[in-house]
């Protein structure tokens, strides 16, 4: 990225806590071409279009030399996950992966584990008990999510607090702007610790199965082509409800009149975490994808093997599609946003998301009396990708049963 274009303004952090102004100076042009030669698609039909054209790529190897392969794993030997191919090779894997996930084939599995979830969110709230403040971040948002991938995936509990580092330096090979700070190295590093933990583990499924995904999916797959999805599964399944979990709590927090008919109308979580969702989606831009051909977009010509980045947090405040975009109201009609993407890349966490958001939030806020946020702005991940606060510090006046 050349410093000065907008692309740059974006994935600097003194523009994290607020990157929604750059986000409205990007739709008054809704395909803007960089000077690295990348294109940012700004506007709602616009990016919702591309995300459902065979003709854009999320196989980054696609790209004209000299563009540099965001999302592509480190050097690892492995093949790329699901999420970084195209059909028919995508198609078959999200297929084979999705059988021991949800329907039609396992219609139970994940309604199964509400349950289990809302134990944990006990647990965590219980901890509350005594103390006049907590980091949402770490005693809340981030131990919920680990515990449910961890369940998902079949990985034993006393291994959770390893995939805290993992996942934290391999989230950081998403996000365009990590530059040369280390963040390759460590990212490298994790990759080559949770490759051998995987592999010793997706052996020990495959000799002794029991549940969770690992040992669904050891006989249907190839040991790589399982490691490299137990590797995407293992980020984008908790460092996205990290964010999730956490931007619906400063959002609610900064709009005290929501949350008091929150507390009142429990019915009220459903329309609430999906306009979170489009308000402070946990993904704020897809920068992988790659134009296969020539693309016309809103009078302006992609050129074939370019750098496609879909803004999805500013297409989700497009005016042409919502109504006061940047308004928070979880009662806004036809809230049909790109918080979880479209497509055949929709997101394949996303029921699991849901499940976790609906547990975890109303719960929260039922039991806990909150008193102020301790820092507003909060301190936020240097990813730009996967943006949301580091730690949200919070002052809390009491706990209920």
């Amino acid at each position: 990225m050349t410093p000065g274009t907008i692309s740059a303004q974006i994935t600097d952090y003194a523009n994290r806590a607020d990157p929604y102004p750059l986000y409205a100076e990007l739709r008054k042009q809704p395909v803007r071409r960089e000077d690295d030669g990348t294109y940012l698609v700004s506007t709602y039909y616009e990016v919702r279009s591309l995300a459902n054209d065979p003709r854009l790529s999320n196989d980054t190897s696609n790209r004209l030399p000299g563009h540099a392969r965001v999302g592509r794993p480190v050097e690892s030997g492995l093949p790329p996950s699901f999420i970084f191919t195209d059909p028919p090779v995508h198609d078959r894997l999200r297929d084979t992966i999705n059988r021991p996930f949800g329907p039609p084939h396992s219609p139970r599995f994940l309604d199964g584990l509400r349950g289990e979830l809302a134990k944990v969110v006990t647990e965590l709230l219980d901890a509350f008990d005594g103390k006049d403040q907590v980091d949402i971040v770490e005693d809340f948002a981030y131990p919920l999510p680990v515990t449910a991938i961890c369940k998902v995936l079949g990985v034993p509990r006393e291994d959770e607090p390893r995939f805290h580092v993992w996942a934290d330096a391999l989230a950081s090979s998403l996000d365009p702007g990590s530059g040369d700070d280390g963040g390759a190295e460590r990212a490298q590093r994790a990759r080559r610790d949770i490759g051998a933990y995987l592999t010793d583990l997706i052996e020990t499924k495959r000799r002794h199965p029991g549940p969770g995904m690992l040992s669904a999916l050891a006989p249907e797959m190839t040991p790589a082509d399982l490691e490299a999805t137990a590797v995407l599964l293992l980020v984008a399944g908790h460092e996205t409800i990290v964010n999730a979990i956490t931007n619906t709590t400063l959002t609610l927090l900064r709009h005290p009149d929501v949350l008091h008919r929150l507390q009142e109308e429990p019915v009220l979580a459903a329309r609430l975490i999906e306009e979170v969702l489009r308000y402070e989606p946990p993904v704020q831009f897809v920068p992988w994808t790659t134009a296969l051909a020539d693309i016309d977009v809103a009078g302006t010509t992609i050129p074939k093997g370019s750098p496609v980045w879909l803004m999805l947090a500013a297409a989700n405040r497009d005016p042409r599609r919502f109504d006061d975009p940047d308004r928070f109201d979880p009662d806004r009609k036809d809230n049909e946003h790109l918080g979880f993407y479209t497509g055949i890349h929709y997101c394949f966490g996303a029921p699991l998301a849901r499940i976790e958001l609906h547990v975890a939030v109303p719960e929260l806020f039922r039991r806990v009396t909150f008193s102020r946020l301790l820092e507003d702005p909060p301190p936020y991940r240097a990813n730009a990708v996967l943006r949301g606060p580091r730690h949200l510090p919070v002052a809390i006046e009491g706990l209920a049963a």
